[in-house]
């Protein structure tokens, strides 16, 4: 029987928020945000869409 992948899906708190805020701000990349934040790049960046919070794309 194969294993099944769950999402453990954490609640964005209003302090993970705020850093979003400020690294995005700064201009910083999605997968430097993702890592400060201990988040995946997908929630990541799916929070920041739902926020209207902009960030970079870094080439």
């Amino acid at each position: 029987m194969a294993e099944i992948f769950t999402r453990h899906r954490q609640p964005w708190n209003s302090d993970e928020v705020a850093k979003l805020r400020t690294l995005a701000g700064k201009g910083k990349g999605l997968k430097e945000i993702a890592k400060a934040l201990n988040r995946s790049e997908e929630s990541t960046k799916e929070r920041a869409k739902d926020d209207g919070i902009g960030i970079a794309k870094l080439r």
